[in-house]
């Protein structure tokens, strides 16, 4: 399938296109059946606030880790399997499996406040900015 615009009439190499996704892998959807963690990052002058969605997963099933100004947040959304005697499944299309996202941001995060809250399938990081003297560390999940 061509993808032909009408605004791009001078573009001379039709196979740009196609060299430009392989060179940029993050435009990439990720698989359709694995679990997906999507954020909101905000910024005050004292700290970072994330709210990750992640849907379907328990509170003991998700690991955060903070590395200097990277944060890295894992989780494992399980299935159920309650089918009762006499019944089957028709139609499955809630996402199992492991999830995960890394990112950076723009200053370290301190030692002194790291917060971490999981609430109807919303996960809150409050994230201070400043020093770190640890390496790798992991928040403990309120």
């Amino acid at each position: 399938m061509t993808d032909t615009r009408v605004n791009e009439i001078f573009d001379l190499d039709p196979t740009e296109s196609i060299f430009s996704n392989l060179l940029h892998p993050w435009r990439l959807e990720p698989t359709s059946g694995a679990p997906q963690i999507r954020l909101d990052v905000s910024e005050s002058e004292a700290r970072y606030v994330v709210k990750a969605d992640i849907p379907g997963a328990r509170k003991e099933d998700i690991d955060v880790r903070i590395d200097g100004n990277h944060v890295t947040i894992s989780a494992q959304v399980k299935q159920d399997n309650e089918e009762t005697l006499g019944s089957r499944m028709l139609r499955s299309e809630r996402k199992c499996g492991s999830a995960c996202r890394k990112f950076a941001l723009a200053e370290n995060i301190g030692d002194a406040e790291a917060e971490a809250t999981f609430e109807n399938g919303v996960l809150m990081l409050t994230l201070s900015k400043g020093a770190t003297t640890a390496s790798e560390r992991r928040l403990t999940i309120d």
